[in-house]
């Protein structure tokens, strides 16, 4: 199977094999440019996070999808699932608000707890923070897709399993002559 494959590239001429090359990158600049799109319209420099582990008590699971917004004008609310980047840390954090901390001069800071966790999130901020404030907040939780994302998580922790599944998208871009 996998010869026939590099028979069928070998017999292409140089402009089918151009071609097929510019549909995998137009492919490519398109998922890019939806994802952009999405940046722009959610507010949200990640619209789209998989939920790695299971943090919510039967709302959200291992491999959900969450679909997240930013809307700065929006103000943050107690009980609102939020995800949230720490400094110093490379993967967005998915939590629940616990308290929020309003100040006379309209600045507001808040307190996140993940609904499996016995304590607050104090402890995995940064050095010294005590509160998170909206430059922290990568995004608000409006809906999810259930298991959904489990594949990006595979890919991640098997990346041998990353490399076939792209291989065989490139192959079958590459052969594929419709």
């Amino acid at each position: 199977m996998l010869q026939s494959l590099f028979d069928d590239v070998k017999r292409m001429n140089k402009r089918q094999f151009l071609y097929q090359v510019l549909s995998f990158g137009m492919i490519v600049s398109s998922a890019l440019m939806i994802w952009k799109g999405l940046m722009v319209v959610t507010g949200s420099e990640s619209p789209i996070v998989v939920v790695l582990r299971q943090v919510f008590l039967h709302i959200q699971d291992r491999g959900d999808l969450l679909f997240l917004t930013n809307y700065k004008e929006e103000p943050v609310r107690v009980g609102e699932i939020v995800v949230f980047k720490v400094e110093g840390r490379d993967i967005p954090i998915v939590h629940r608000v616990l308290k929020l901390h309003e100040k006379n001069n309209g600045t507001v800071k808040f307190l996140t707890k993940g609904d499996n966790n016995s304590v607050d999130d104090r402890g995995l901020y940064a050095p010294g923070q005590l509160w998170l404030t909206k430059k922290d907040v990568v995004g608000r939780a409006r809906g999810f897709l259930p298991y959904v994302g489990m594949v990006t998580i595979y890919m991640n922790e098997y990346p041998k399993f990353k490399y076939a599944v792209l291989a065989c998208l490139g192959m079958y871009v590459l052969v594929h002559r419709e």
